[in-house]
């Protein structure tokens, strides 16, 4: 099995590199800067059934999109996250198997949607599904904002490299073609709603990861072109008025449901306390180390609504000048970890990681924990804990 771990030990350490070089490439940009961006906001906006566009391919070939739909090889998962069981990238047949679990559980996709995702073989027909709700969106909505010569695309969903090129050339025309030229056009994704991935009609046809994942079948692409073009073409005319505004999405009350368990009553071991440290520091570490500490914990949940103290933990700094701790680090750092172990019987603990990083200055430090246990009847109370101190040294 093919399974990808960036450029860092594991996959921590790669979004530290990948996110650094993102951070220094921006930078870089923002200092570099040479042309000011000058001349009127413009924006256009549009609701728009996914599941029933008609595209205009040229001038003697219609074709539409389909119903949400996600295919076999959505549950293969990618190679940076694979998924379970026997499913694989790339699968243009079903799996007997598992579609006749599908139909039991879930109905069988019907002919229509076959039909229309083909060469997708459809796993999960989320367009038929409706209870308690529709599990995927009909409608999403289209917009392009406009700020002098930049067009931001903003889309509802994951466009692959070469969608995002085909975008972004339409939409560049579309203004040009209609007197706007020299616009510099950025797809902006995931926006507004999530509609999983938009390949390529090529793309579509190997039905990879992302090609399953095109919930409005192998013409996606083609339509949001279409419709894009059309907010480019109004924005360039001076006509965002005349858009139809397009059929609203529906407004569901999900406040009742939940998959997520309720929080239990929180208890500490017998003869111990919430705070309480399991497992100390060592007394000494040196940069590179990790220093670690266990305590007494509660569902770190009960914290969300109930918060005075807005971190998890600190790292803290003996200051002998004031004669006082101050914050060095916080949940929020890079180098720190929170990791929260549920046992049973309302019991569970709290393992607090710092990775000292190079650099650190020598001297006394502690690490501190903060949290809330529930009593029954929703009661929270807060709590913190401490370690012992410890030293960083040179040596």
């Amino acid at each position: 099995m093919c399974m990808a771990m960036g450029p860092g030990t594991d996959m921590f350490d790669s979004t530290r590199i990948i996110a650094q070089n993102i951070y220094l490439k921006a930078k870089e940009l923002y200092a570099n800067a040479a042309q000011e961006l000058t001349g009127p906001l413009h924006s256009a906006h549009q609701w728009v059934n996914m599941s029933n566009v008609q595209v205009q391919l040229n001038a003697t070939h219609t074709v539409k999109t389909c119903k949400p739909a996600l295919g076999h090889s959505f549950a293969a998962g990618t190679i940076d996250g694979v998924g379970a069981f026997n499913f694989t990238q790339g699968a243009v047949e079903g799996d007997p198997f598992w579609d006749n679990i599908r139909d039991q559980l879930l109905g069988e996709p019907s002919n229509e949607t076959k039909a229309c995702h083909q060469p997708k073989p459809v796993l999960f027909s989320t367009g038929e599904m409706t209870w308690p709700h529709p599990w995927h969106p009909d409608i999403v909505d289209v917009q392009i904002a406009t700020i002098g010569s930049l067009a931001i695309v903003a889309v509802p969903g994951e466009f692959t490299t070469m969608s995002g090129r085909r975008l972004r050339e339409a939409v560049k025309s579309e203004f040009g073609s209609h007197g706007t030229e020299g616009m510099d056009v950025v797809i902006a994704g995931l926006c507004n709603v999530y509609t999983h991935y938009i390949t390529t009609y090529e793309e579509y046809q190997v039905q990879r990861y992302e090609a399953a994942s095109t919930i409005y079948g192998p013409h996606t692409l083609s339509a949001y072109i279409q419709l894009y073009r059309g907010l480019a073409r109004a924005i360039a005319m001076n006509t965002v008025q005349d858009l139809p505004s397009g059929p609203e999405p529906p407004l569901f009350n999900v406040t009742s449901l939940t998959l997520v368990p309720a929080v239990t009553a929180d208890r500490a071991p017998v003869n111990k306390t919430f705070g309480d440290v399991l497992q100390g520091v060592n007394v000494q570490y040196r940069a590179g180390e990790v220093a670690a500490v266990t305590f007494v914990g509660a569902n770190p949940r009960n914290s969300a609504e109930n918060m005075t103290e807005h971190n998890f933990l600190t790292v803290e700094r003996y200051t002998s000048v004031s004669g006082s701790w101050q914050v060095v680090q916080n949940d929020a750092s890079w180098d720190t970890r929170f990791y929260w172990t549920k046992g049973s019987s309302g019991q569970s603990n709290v393992t607090i990681e710092w990775h000292i990083p190079s650099g650190t200055e020598p001297g006394t430090y502690r690490i501190q924990y903060f949290g809330h246990y529930r009593r029954l009847f929703k009661q929270f109370y807060p709590f913190e804990g401490t370690s012992a101190a410890f030293e960083i040294t040179n040596l």
